[in-house]
């Protein structure tokens, strides 16, 4: 959208206003995400034009507050303990592919991100230590994540590696032993099992886990927090705790 209102005129001449037309374009249609990441884009376009000398200014930087964000809408989790405990019994019953219920089941013993579990390549996992490290360039935070892993998670991951240790992927895709499983295949074994998505999605499952970890009063706030790979908020704490746990 951006290259049909704009891509015509020379790039020093371009102001922040001709700019915000078609990103308030896109807003008006509901795309308010989509607009704020076309503001990112093209600042980044501005930046390298002002290093090589074919700019003078970013004018996208004044439009930071020009666009509003959409209304945060959290993934449906379970928190009722006796519901995720049927929610449990139901996955172990799954009647699909076994690799789809482990990865069901160690997403919700590790509280990983969906794409970090779907992704992970058996050189993440030492059995040995009882580890499972998330690569910084695959973790949202961009810094290495260490999940320490409970008997329980062990058990299912060797259950696992009879059936996929052979490859790269943990949970490679059933088409090819070269990609991992597609994003749609664990909310798709949810819907199977009766699930909407108003109830439970793969990503409520790290809310799941915070929520009952939480409650149980059993764990510190912050340890729940490391556990989901969060990075503390607080400058100057983290500033100061700098420690992997």
């Amino acid at each position: 959208m951006l290259c049909a209102d704009i891509g015509d005129y020379p790039i020093r001449q371009i102001t922040a206003r001709d700019i915000l037309v078609p990103l308030k374009k896109m807003e008006a249609k509901g795309r308010n995400e989509s607009a704020l990441r076309m503001r990112s884009a093209a600042g980044q376009v501005f930046r390298y034009a002002i290093a090589i000398g074919l700019a003078d200014n970013d004018p996208t930087f004044g439009l930071k507050d020009a666009l509003a964000r959409a209304p945060v809408k959290h993934r449906s989790a379970l928190i009722d303990p006796a519901d995720v405990g049927a929610m449990m019994r139901a996955i172990e019953g799954f009647d699909g592919q076994p690799a789809t219920r482990l990865a069901l089941q160690l997403l919700a013993m590790t509280a990983l991100r969906p794409g970090e579990l779907r992704m992970a390549e058996w050189s993440e996992i030492d059995m040995n230590k009882a580890i499972w490290i998330i690569p910084a360039d695959r973790a949202k935070m961009r810094r290495p994540h260490m999940v320490p892993l409970a008997p329980l998670a062990l058990s299912k991951l060797r259950e696992l590696q009879e059936l996929t240790g052979w490859g790269t992927y943990l949970f490679p895709s059933i088409r090819s032993s070269k990609r991992c499983m597609s994003e749609n295949t664990l909310n798709a074994a949810l819907r199977r099992m009766g699930y909407s998505g108003d109830e439970m999605t793969a990503h409520g499952f790290r809310a799941t886990f915070s929520t009952l970890a939480n409650e149980s009063g059993l764990w510190n706030a912050d340890a729940i927090e490391r556990a989901r790979a969060h990075v503390e908020s607080n400058e100057i704490r983290r500033a100061y705790a700098r420690g992997a746990h």
